[in-house]
């Protein structure tokens, strides 16, 4: 009988590569390194992975699964847009910088190391995240909470979120929750301005609530 592929060593087999190639970069790292570490020979990794773009590929998609998957959560449970906007916000930042930072990192960095056919299933996955920001983003930009330049808006602030992995340090004043909500703030002041109002039901807008002890206070930015 076959071995039987153990989604377990699978997992490991990912975690270890992603953390090598971003520590040492793609072209640097060799398949039997990332073998030596987990303490298994090349032939073993390669059973679960046909060749070392095959991997950096599986690390990819595996990034961009899990922080689809995490900013889709956040949507579900929230339907006020201001408060679905920053749970987006919220969640992308604790898959960014949690346990997929090593895999987002690579997916960053090694889009040359890519293969023609290899780069356009990656982007196409790429692309299916950032198009759950599309809808809240035009919802606002309808609002005037944002600007009517929609993509620009979109690049934006993926861009500026993305590049907190390469200065964010958990040891910083700010937790990831604390660093969503002054940096949704920042990005999205208008939005942001509307977190715990309440519609008008004759006119359609929204009036701020006044900050009591038992009420909703607006966060500081």
């Amino acid at each position: 009988m076959g071995e039987t592929k153990n989604p377990n060593q699978r997992s490991l087999i990912l975690c270890m590569a992603a953390l090598l190639f971003r520590q040492n970069g793609y072209e640097r790292t060799t398949v039997r390194e990332i073998a030596k570490a987990l303490n298994l020979t090349s032939g073993s990794l390669f059973y679960h992975y046909a060749s070392k773009e095959d991997l950096l590929v599986a690390v990819m998609e595996a990034g961009i699964r899990d922080v689809h998957d995490a900013v889709e959560q956040g949507v579900a449970v929230e339907t006020r847009l201001p408060e679905r906007m920053l749970a987006m916000t919220r969640c992308h930042l604790t898959a960014l910088l949690g346990s997929n930072f090593h895999a987002l990192s690579v997916m960053f960095h090694e889009w040359r190391s890519l293969s023609p056919s290899s780069l356009e299933r990656v982007t196409q996955m790429r692309d299916a995240y950032e198009a759950l920001w599309a809808s809240p983003i035009d919802e606002a930009a309808a609002l005037g909470l944002v600007d009517t330049d929609t993509l620009l808006v979109r690049y934006t602030v993926l861009g500026a979120l993305n590049w907190t992995g390469q200065w964010y340090k958990p040891d910083r004043r700010l937790g990831v929750d604390a660093l969503a909500q002054r940096l949704f703030g920042l990005l999205l002041p208008r939005v942001a301005a509307e977190l715990g109002s309440e519609a008008d039901p004759r006119t359609g807008r929204t009036e701020a609530r006044v900050a009591t002890d038992s009420g909703v206070r607006v966060p500081r930015v």
